[in-house]
């Protein structure tokens, strides 16, 4: 019987480089765990901390051929930060990659928040960026190398009503990765924010459900459409790359043309 030539090839790698890349990734679900997924994907070595123990384990569930190192951390604690960085550190064996997708919000006027309200979304939205960027920077700047992203969003451009809080914790983000860029520019490392526009995740499932809700956020996007967390990945994936070296201190926006209008 004669024999059909197998004419198949393996895969190049990818432009992207990330092969072997370190990576921790800060949220296992929507974005944070579509881009962790992704980074895998790219064949990246990745850690996710979240401090729920089922997301990190629907996260695995989703992608059983990926052996993510999986990390429980309330990243608001003093001293998470630099802790989670630690183990990310010692799990992989060094980290290239940091990505921040941890946040929450709550949609009401500014009047009807108390101090505490206040203290509680800054915590979980800006100063948990600070304590896990800074100490993956003191890393990356000592090896003189690495990518930092954290999740921005349309909000700390434009004035939403009821975003009080959410909205400053965001505005607050751009300007931390902008001194963070501005830093560790002469040590090859790079800090950029992604600002996402409307994007379907369980941070704004309950929001959409509400009656003509979904409507009217279509309405003020130029799209015609809301994004999904898989069209978060491209633009974190090629910031985190080594062809975006040149790229620093800038707030991507992913919103279908929201912040035009």
């Amino acid at each position: 019987m004669s024999q059909v030539a197998d004419h198949s090839v393996a895969a190049p790698p990818s432009w992207l480089g990330l092969g072997g890349a370190r990576v921790l990734v800060a949220g296992a679900g929507g974005i944070g765990g579509a881009c962790a997924a992704a980074y895998a994907g790219e064949g990246a070595r990745v850690a996710v901390v979240d401090r729920d123990p089922a997301a990190l384990a629907a996260l695995a569930a989703a992608h059983p051929d990926v052996e993510f190192v999986l990390l429980e951390a309330d990243l608001t604690a003093r001293g998470a930060g630099a802790d989670v960085v630690g183990r990310a550190v010692v799990s992989l064996g060094g980290l290239d990659v940091m990505l921040h997708a941890v946040g929450i919000n709550d949609r009401r006027p500014i009047l009807e928040f108390t101090e505490e309200e206040w203290d509680h979304i800054l915590r979980v939205n800006l100063t948990s960026v600070f304590g896990l960027a800074q100490a993956a920077g003191r890393h990356m700047v000592a090896q003189g190398y690495g990518r930092v992203l954290a999740l921005s969003s349309v909000s700390g451009l434009l004035a939403h009503h009821s975003h009080g809080p959410y909205a400053a914790s965001k505005g607050g983000i751009n300007q931390l990765i902008r001194v963070m860029a501005r830093e560790w520019a002469p040590y090859g490392v790079t800090v950029n924010a992604l600002a996402p526009g409307y994007i379907e995740t369980p941070l704004t499932a309950a929001h959409l459900a509400k009656p003509g809700k979904r409507a009217e956020l279509e309405s003020q996007v130029p799209a015609g459409r809301l994004g999904t967390p898989d069209e978060l990945t491209g633009p974190a994936l090629f910031l985190s790359s080594a062809h975006a070296g040149f790229i620093t201190g800038h707030i991507q926006y992913i919103d279908g043309g929201r912040t035009l209008v």
